[in-house]
């Protein structure tokens, strides 16, 4: 009936992983003791969970993002720990769970905290900066983040009910075989992976459409803003790496559960396949995940140096360089394969030539900045941040592009404090830019600047002491992925590595403090122009927050940084109800929300449950319902309403007399 599950599932074998556990279980019944509180069960369905709204599907896509990044922290404070005390001894973690707590801090930082944040990022600004009204395919924003969801919970529930993977994020064979991973563990892996990987194939597909077709009149797409670009060759490289990701770990799976030998290197198959595979995905991953940071650091700077981007078209095109170099880089993560010189030396030269675009955007925002009218505000803190830290993490990348430097430092943390400059250096402080910058559009009102400001230097702080002892440590020959040691110079380093991992701890802290802070004083932070920062871009012409169909009437597009363009001519103030184009309000069709995406979310995670189970009825009836939706949802005629323009022109009516008062 319960195929695998058992009482034996429960995670007895550890106190740790018992309070995790504990943890994780109180957490869920707070969250909903508080919905219950304020019988907000109606409303949270209603006017969230079933939204088709592209701006509140990619704040619950953020907030997503932000509640796993606390219970990724937490597996990094615990490695950090580990380590800092493991000299000569056991530790406080056995070597197995040890092993779980860094697959799973990988697992859920790259798709369960970056993939979210970029994509709930980009759905909220995207349409807008594009005047459109919506997103191409409103339902299958929704089904993206159903699935996104089902997958994040499939990693949560690991904590309550069985292991987690022991085989590293990347869940490389021959260590995520059945021979040598007899347990849950890594299906759980493979399922979170294969769904959530789904969706972010759906909202790839999605946005390339959107942005390619749903642009203002007069967008050309080099009147396009910086975000938007970067988005663009995003969603581009979702579209085309993520079905390598889906196709390996459904292979690892089929190897797993059937018995078949994709990657079992006795059996006829060959484990340097998988590796492949994941880094066809991995490497235009790593981009992924940077570009839209790029793209949001561009508009910081723009913004808050009072004038255009410095060499808007090599920007542009440096961006598509990355994009298409990111294809042939993926060999770069396992030189030590065996390959050919010749093999290296092709993809240690692309390595070093995605460097050369890459650096040309520094560049760029530093002129950008050279004699503008600099504001220091959070969101700029962040920027110049990262522009420090990422040339740091750059150029130990081109150092690792050289193959027989990387042989030795490969297997090293000189490879993690490298991956963590980019990955926290470059994309994470991109989006806590983004989040800061953005904000006051999604939600009405304002993020605290001091509180703002605190998080940014303890994680800028943090970051430094947490992440640079690794690249010493790498250079005195510390293996990656160590639970103990018996190197006494290695410990005073990890100990300076553990105080950044708790001083990052504080500056979660405060940006938890700025939250609560903020929406106590949001009477004080309200934004009532649209515009709190003089922005230069068409998401700055709409209410904080917008109407659902964004632009009453669609503007016509003149040049780059429209809005900009319209403040210098005098016009970006109009008249109630008439935009600079002198056009009248008019009925505007919108989509109707849809049960349908979160109910196939909720379908995903018990497909996946029972797959891991091996609880065949719950799985058959799980893929029968979800296909059940679809089709009922394709025969669904009646999925639009229309709203009046005389109620657009009232609510653009009240917008302006506001921004004007």
């Amino acid at each position: 009936m319960l195929g695998r599950l058992t009482l034996h599932a429960l995670p007895f074998y550890s106190l740790i992983a018992l309070g995790g556990a504990l943890v994780t279980v109180l957490a869920g019944l707070a969250v909903l003791g508080v919905v219950a509180w304020f019988g907000a069960w109606r409303y949270l369905w209603q006017e969230w969970l079933t939204s088709v709204d592209h701006k509140r599907i990619g704040m619950m896509y953020i907030i997503m993002a932000l509640v796993m990044l606390l219970r990724g922290f937490v597996d990094a404070i615990m490695m950090r720990t580990q380590q800092a005390v493991a000299l000569n001894s056991q530790g406080y973690l056995p070597p197995g769970h040890f092993d779980q707590v860094f697959s799973s801090h990988g697992t859920i930082m790259i798709f369960f905290v970056a993939m979210p944040f970029l994509t709930g990022l980009i759905n909220i600004v995207v349409p807008q900066q594009i005047g459109a009204r919506d997103v191409a395919f409103p339902f299958m924003n929704s089904l993206s983040l159903g699935l996104t969801a089902a997958g994040a919970g499939l990693v949560l529930i690991s904590l309550v009910l069985g292991k987690f993977s022991a085989a590293g994020w990347t869940a490389y064979p021959p260590y995520s075989e059945l021979k040598f991973s007899p347990g849950v563990g890594v299906d759980y892996w493979i399922w979170a992976v294969l769904i959530s990987g789904v969706g972010s194939t759906l909202t790839g597909i999605n946005f390339v459409v959107t942005i390619v077709a749903r642009r203002a009149p007069g967008m050309h797409l080099m009147r396009m803003p910086l975000f938007t670009w970067t988005a663009f060759c995003t969603v581009i490289l979702m579209v085309f790496a993520f079905p390598a990701l889906t196709v390996a770990s459904a292979l690892l799976g089929l190897d797993r559960t059937l018995g078949m030998h994709f990657f079992t290197n006795g059996h006829g198959g060959d484990m340097m396949n998988y590796i492949n595979m994941f880094w066809m995905w991995g490497h235009p991953e790593v981009y992924i995940v940077v570009l839209p940071s790029f793209g949001v650091y561009s508009e910081v700077v723009a913004t808050f140096s009072g004038k255009p981007l410095f060499g808007y078209k090599s920007v542009v095109f440096a961006t598509m360089a990355i994009a298409l170099l990111s294809f042939m880089v993926w060999l770069h993560h396992f030189f030590t394969m065996g390959a050919s010189a010749n093999v290296n030396a092709f993809f240690g030269i692309t390595t070093m030539i995605i460097a050369v675009p890459t650096g040309v955007k520094i560049f760029n925002w530093l002129l950008t900045m050279y004699r503008g009218r600099i504001r220091m505000v959070a969101a700029m803190y962040w920027t110049v941040g990262f522009i420090v830290t990422f040339t740091i993490g750059g150029m130990t990348g081109v150092l690792l592009a050289i193959a027989p430097v990387d042989y030795l430092m490969h297997n090293t943390t000189f490879l993690v404090a490298h991956f963590h400059n980019m990955l926290i250096g470059g994309a994470l402080f991109g989006y806590f830019a983004g989040y800061q910058y953005w904000f006051p559009k999604a939600t009405g009102f304002r993020l605290d600047e001091t509180w703002g400001k605190r998080a940014f230097w303890a994680w800028f702080v943090g970051f430094y002491l947490a992440f640079m002892p690794l690249y010493v440590l790498g250079f005195m020959g510390m293996p990656r992925r160590l639970e103990r040691y018996y190197v006494p110079s290695w410990q005073p380093l990890l100990l300076v590595a553990e105080l950044g991992a708790l001083t990052i701890l504080t500056g979660i802290i405060c940006q938890i403090i700025q939250l609560v802070v903020s929406v106590r004083n949001r009477a004080a932070l309200r934004d009532t122009t649209g515009d709190p920062w003089d922005g230069r871009t068409l998401e700055w012409m709409t209410a904080s927050p917008p109407a659902a169909y964004n632009f009453a009437v669609l503007p016509h597009v003149h040049g780059v940084d429209e809005l900009a363009l319209r403040k210098e001519s005098g016009s970006h103030m109009n008249p109630p109800g008439i935009y600079h184009d002198l056009e009248p309000c008019r009925d505007i069709v919108v989509p109707n929300n849809t049960g349908a995406g979160p109910l196939i979310g909720a379908l995903a995670f018990g497909l996946g449950f029972a797959m891991v189970w091996y609880i065949w009825w719950l799985a058959i009836l799980a893929g029968l319902g979800i296909w059940g939706l679809l089709v009922m949802r394709s025969f669904d005629d009646n999925d639009l309403h229309v709203i009046p323009a005389a109620e657009v022109e009232r609510t653009e009516t009240g917008r302006l007399s506001a921004a004007a008062r």
